[in-house]
């Protein structure tokens, strides 16, 4: 089933969440169907459009991969990799149709993934466990804010990570040193701000995602957050990571990592032609990142 109408170009989509973590999918097997920035951005805007953190396009696969990802942030900006993302794009598929429940895999830009996908009884309702690949531990990295940081690392999951582990911040801390910290790193990153609990060996994480803004969750965050804490010995190789959308659960293996977490549909949302048109008119110039001082993370350790 594609999620394209033969009559006027209509875009048939649906609407998921992985802890909170939101996503619009569109079924394209053939490719007919490239978004614009613009078109994404408007279809994320939560005022004017549909809203979410952002698009994927399930494209058909390549022999190895049963499916191929093409994600989009919030911002239109490409994405090499989502752990809440591609559950959500899973349960998509099998909705549709496409694959069956069970293992899937799926080609991304930060490469192939496995995705063990269940329905659950609740209507709707899915789970997914991700093998997300190894993490790959960058340099330690010193910041002189936010107050009270023990240690900060950068993190490669297929996409970048900086992962500050200390005390609890608060809102203005995430939404205003997230970009900035963010933006400090060539080609941007994502942001995690970590601290211990709410139980033994548990995490509790606060992201500023690149090309987004604070999200509910981030899969690939909660790993890179899981990795870097047992690699400092604040945690086991299995670590519940609560976010403000809800628990996932990361398994630290010696050949990779596994991320597990729900995903939830949240219904089917069809958008004529010119409306999304009408939709991208509408949009607001986009506001320049705030500016990152020379410096405001600075490595400490070479890359191993």
């Amino acid at each position: 089933m594609d999620g394209l109408t033969h009559a006027g170009g209509a875009l048939h989509l649906t609407k998921h969440h992985g802890a909170g973590n939101d996503f619009l999918v569109l079924v394209d097997l053939e490719d007919r169907r490239p978004l614009a920035a613009d078109e994404v951005r408007a279809l994320c805007d939560r005022h004017r459009g549909i809203g979410a953190d952002g698009v994927l396009r399930a494209l058909g696969g390549d022999g190895t991969a049963a499916l191929t990802m093409d994600l989009r942030n919030a911002d239109g900006t490409v994405a090499e990799m989502s752990g809440n993302g591609i559950r959500c794009f899973v349960q998509a598929a099998v909705d549709a149709g496409v694959v069956a429940p069970g293992v899937v895999q799926v080609r991304t830009l930060g490469g192939l993934r496995s995705v063990e996908y269940r329905s659950l009884p609740v209507a709707g309702s899915g789970y997914g466990r991700v093998d997300m690949g190894p993490a790959r531990l960058g340099p330690a990295v010193a910041v002189e804010e936010p107050p009270g940081v023990r240690w900060g690392r950068q993190v490669d999951m297929g996409n970048p990570h900086v992962v500050l582990f200390g005390d609890p911040v608060d809102d203005d801390t995430v939404r205003t040193l997230g970009p900035r910290l963010g933006g400090s790193v060539a080609g941007g990153a994502n942001v995690e701000f970590v601290w211990p609990g709410p139980g033994p060996g548990a995490l509790t994480l606060r992201v500023w995602e690149r090309g987004v803004g604070e999200t509910l969750a981030c899969g690939t965050g909660a790993c890179a957050a899981a990795a870097a804490a047992r690699a400092q010995g604040d945690t086991g190789d299995r670590v519940r990571v609560h976010g403000p959308g809800g628990p996932l659960d990361v398994e630290l293996g010696e050949s990779g990592i596994v991320l597990a977490g729900p995903t939830q549909k949240v219904g089917d949302v069809t958008v004529p032609a010119d409306l999304l048109a009408v939709l991208v008119a509408a949009l607001e110039p986009r506001a320049p990142s705030p500016a990152a001082p020379a410096g405001l993370v600075t490595e400490v350790a070479t890359r191993r």
